[in-house]
């Protein structure tokens, strides 16, 4: 079982050697522009243009809740945008974080991890502006990476 490691620190530029994902949260609306998504944009521009164009295209792929795409901006560095919000805002049905698309979104990032041998690195998921809670996300992360053999770095930004 490999472990989850907690620092202060930026997740868009992961600490440590070897494989690395990037992994976080996107809303199932097409939104990219609040929260850690800046960040990756500053970074790198492809998470943000393969995100929209999955989108657009969406009548005939995968988008959807609990769907991950993984996408590559470095030799040894890739960028998993997870599908596990229904919307962008906060309504009468609560906040837009869904669990059930992370945990599914988190099982395909453990099988592409285990196979590109990579490490995963992530802000606390879901418990941004999609309003969710860490105390439900975290056990997930156990579950479908840390169990699996796939070692978790969580940043806390400062």
């Amino acid at each position: 079982m490999a472990t989850v490691t907690y620092v202060r620190g930026d997740a868009t530029t992961p600490l440590g050697k070897g494989v690395k994902v990037i992994a976080h949260v996107c809303n199932d609306q097409g939104g990219w522009g609040k929260g850690f998504v800046l960040a990756l944009s500053r970074r790198w521009s492809e998470p943000e243009a393969d995100y929209r164009r999955w989108h657009r295209e969406r009548a005939g792929n995968d988008f959807g809740l609990g769907a991950v795409r993984l996408v590559r901006v470095d030799t040894y560095l890739w960028v998993a945008n997870m599908i596990g919000q229904h919307g962008i805002r906060t309504g009468s049905k609560g906040p837009p974080v869904r669990y059930d698309a992370i945990d599914r979104a988190l099982t395909e990032v453990g099988r592409r991890a285990l196979e590109l041998g990579a490490s995963v690195h992530m802000p606390r998921i879901g418990c941004g502006l999609a309003g969710g809670n860490w105390g439900r996300v975290e056990p997930l992360v156990l579950e479908r990476l840390s169990a699996c053999g796939v070692p978790v770095t969580v940043y806390d930004h400062d």
